[in-house]
């Protein structure tokens, strides 16, 4: 499979937290949340000069108890750090078709971001049938995923975005949508 049962891991974890992670004085914090709300998965973003590292600690430390995701890959230098840490999922911001063959290469589960039906047919066309719809709230939430349901009965999504502990059960229902992202969790 194209994207290397990303399914699985989406299915297992219907909320995947989105964290930012600036120092290790953080990281028992939000483990110790997160195992408290019974969650078992985490997205580390690729915002701070800190976040390989934290990822490499969370590998190392926590591998038995959760899912170890990175989120925001834009390019191959981080793809190629991230193989040697060994991630168990990658998510992107966005369809990446400079990187597909790479992340073909890295056989690791992975996730593009994508937001318009232009995007979705070209992953499509790449052999891609699950992605981040991102930001789902600024380009219609709810709504555009019951419209991207009829036209593209066959693709799953995992939107982030403006998701929260207010809206995001109403994405939970939706027959296309298999968790949501979100950094309200932690």
């Amino acid at each position: 499979m194209k994207q290397f049962n990303i399914r699985q891991i989406l299915e297992r974890n219907r909320i995947i937290p989105v964290v930012t992670i600036n120092s290790a004085n953080e990281i028992e914090g939000i483990i110790n949340s997160l195992l408290r709300k019974n969650i078992s998965c985490i997205e580390v973003t690729l915002r701070t000069p800190f976040a390989l590292e934290a990822l490499s600690i969370l590998k190392r430390d926590y591998s038995s108890v959760l899912e170890i995701g990175v989120g925001t890959l834009t390019n191959k230098n981080q793809l190629k750090r991230l193989k040697e840490i060994g991630v168990d999922f990658i998510v992107s911001p966005g369809l990446m078709d400079h990187l597909a063959t790479e992340l073909q290469e890295a056989k690791i589960p992975f996730i593009p971001g994508i937001v318009t039906p232009s995007e979705i047919m070209r992953g499509m066309h790449l052999g891609y049938d699950t992605f981040k719809l991102f930001p789902a709230e600024i380009f219609g939430g709810v709504k555009l995923l019951k419209t991207y349901n009829g036209l593209f009965p066959d693709i799953k999504f995992c939107p982030t975005g403006g998701i929260n502990e207010k809206n995001y059960e109403a994405y939970l229902k939706l027959p296309n949508v298999m968790c949501v992202g979100g950094s309200w969790v932690v």
